[in-house]
């Protein structure tokens, strides 16, 4: 598996540098936390899926969420989304992610919860 090397400084004290999941762990979070078009010279980047956190959880809302999930995971080509799962919660929305690092085929589960009270997304 190749090593990837990157730059953080949430939640750090110390050390800075974080490598393979660690890395693409905090880039999707990032991608997640960004709303779509606030990135500046970059429109498409980041999420609309905070837009389905005041909705009421249709079966379209739902699958509105799977898709853009999809459409954000897929912009990173290090990692593979084999299945999504949506839960409405009382204070936002909680998608669990089963992916796995390309090209390996070791899966990790993800729990990202979009908290409406705070704007923002973490992992539980």
């Amino acid at each position: 598996m190749a090593t990837f090397i990157g730059f953080n400084t949430i939640n750090q004290n110390k050390y800075f540098t974080l490598t393979n999941f660690e890395l693409i762990k905090r880039d999707l979070l990032n991608a997640f936390s960004i709303r779509q078009g606030e990135l500046v010279g970059v429109p498409g980047y980041g999420t609309t899926l905070w837009n389905f956190v005041f909705e009421n959880q249709t079966q379209d809302t739902i699958q509105a969420v799977y898709n853009e999930v999809q459409r954000v995971a897929s912009g990173d080509p290090r990692i593979h989304i084999s299945s999504i799962e949506v839960f409405p919660q009382q204070n936002g929305l909680l998608i669990q992610l089963q992916l796995t690092v390309v090209p390996s085929t070791d899966a990790q589960r993800l729990s990202i919860f979009f908290d409406q009270t705070q704007n923002m997304a973490s992992y539980l």
